[in-house]
């Protein structure tokens, strides 16, 4: 005996046809063909018991989905030697279609019409009929396939006879699934979570399209990917666009906002449009890389040492302490390194000077939180060799990418020190003296 229960393509089961019926090969029959399938096993060679096995599968599958079928049928019209007198009724057979791991089988199909009060009648499709042949599987393969690095032009190869595999067709497909990757990100309700910090950072996708995106940190120090936006570079149009449409989709803050940046000025003067009273940390990891930079090889060790201890002392007293040797270390040997230092100014120290564990200077003294998510988003888009501005191909990736790379999230470390935090943001901001 087998229970069937009509489902919908979303995989809801519907309580509309469920009904139990016997498969139609008695023991005995069962029984032959496991001994006629064991005999072909045994006849040929290694390579080919593979696709003897699956070919048997498959036969057995067809005949399952013609009894479901048939068992429908009686379910809605009666047995064909006790009819029921509902207006449903048998109305022969026809041929048709069904979908197996991708590809068409032919399988006979029962009809059943439905008679209106009017004298005429129309038919009914078989639920067990529409999902034997509903494409949804296979588009899911199809799309998985594609982030999985796949040309359409291979998996209209590897799919020959599978519906749905011309390169138009896989085209229109990731077209509409990259959409909806797009309104997933952007449909989020931001105005629901306590916000505590912000980082902005921007990933260059091609020669011509650089992305600004934007991560969120929430008071229980959870990570979520906000937003992004589109351009030529990290200028203060898209820089405002970004921080617009975050604000418009209810990110706020019943504090002042922590943020951290990479030093651009344009992400910080669009910060700062929508938060005036946002603090501002500049990222060590950036500021270091770029001060290395100018430096012999032979500073560099002397250099890590000195940042290094920024990131591990706590408060601003040891923190300006550090700060001032760093100055006096870079001021004698290379006037553009130490120019570079005082460019960033009292960004540098700005969680120091909130007094709090140092214990959260490992997640928030940098902006290394969304450059992981951006190891893991190239990861994807490095697949595509060419991004298309006229088009809304890169958003459609983007998406997708930094979704995968959400999947990955966890708290940041040192979270347990987020209340100190919190409590420092919540007091006014001291006075210059």
């Amino acid at each position: 005996m087998l229970k069937v229960e009509r489902w919908s393509p979303g995989g809801q089961n519907l309580p509309f046809a469920t009904f139990q019926f016997s498969s139609g090969a008695t023991d005995g029959e069962t029984i032959m063909n496991e001994v006629s399938l064991l005999q072909s096993l045994g006849q040929v060679s290694a390579s080919e018991t593979g696709e003897i096995f699956r070919a048997f599968l498959r036969g057995h599958i067809r005949q399952m989905i013609c009894e479901v079928m048939a068992a429908e049928v009686t379910e809605l019209c009666g047995p064909k030697h006790d009819p029921s007198s509902s207006d449903l009724y048998r109305a022969g057979s026809a041929s048709g279609r069904v979908l197996l791991e991708g590809d068409r089988e032919e399988v006979v199909r029962p009809r059943v019409r439905q008679k209106s009060s009017d004298g005429t009648s129309c038919e009914v499709e078989l639920a067990s009929y529409r999902a034997a042949k509903d494409p949804q599987q296979l588009q899911a393969q199809i799309v998985q396939a594609i982030v999985s690095g796949v040309s359409s032009r291979a998996i209209e190869e590897i799919k020959p006879n599978s519906p749905g595999v011309k390169r138009s067709s896989v085209s229109r497909l990731w077209q509409e699934a990259g959409s909806r990757f797009v309104e997933r990100l952007r449909g989020k309700d931001l105005g629901s979570i306590a916000w505590c910090a912000l980082m902005l950072d921007g990933i260059r996708l091609s020669k011509d399209q650089t992305a600004v995106v934007a991560l969120g940190i929430d008071n229980e120090g959870n990570k979520h990917v906000l937003d992004f936006v589109l351009g030529t570079s990290e200028n203060i149009e898209v820089s405002r666009d970004l921080m617009s449409r975050i604000v418009r989709r209810g990110f706020a803050c019943s504090h002042r906002l922590y943020v951290v940046l990479d030093g651009s000025d344009a992400l910080r003067g669009a910060v700062k449009e929508s938060f005036t009273d946002c603090v501002v940390q500049r990222c060590l990891v950036h500021k270091e890389r770029n001060i290395k930079g100018k430096l012999s090889k032979r500073h560099w060790g002397e250099l890590s040492r000195l940042f290094t201890r920024i990131r591990s002392v706590q408060g601003i007293g040891a923190a300006e302490e550090v700060f001032k040797e760093l100055k006096s270390f870079l001021k004698p040997i290379n006037a553009e390194a130490y120019k570079s230092l005082q460019e960033a100014g009292e960004d540098l120290l700005a969680l120091q000077r909130l007094n709090v564990p140092n214990t959260l200077h490992r997640s928030l003294l940098s902006t290394n939180a969304i450059e992981n998510s951006f190891l893991n988003t190239r990861r994807k888009i490095d697949r595509v060799t060419r991004f298309r501005a006229e088009t809304d191909q890169a958003s459609r990736w983007l998406s997708y990418a930094l979704l995968e790379a959400e999947k990955g999230f966890r708290k940041i470390a040192g979270h347990q020190s987020l209340p100190a935090l919190i409590a420092a943001l919540s007091r006014p901001e001291a006075a210059p003296t």
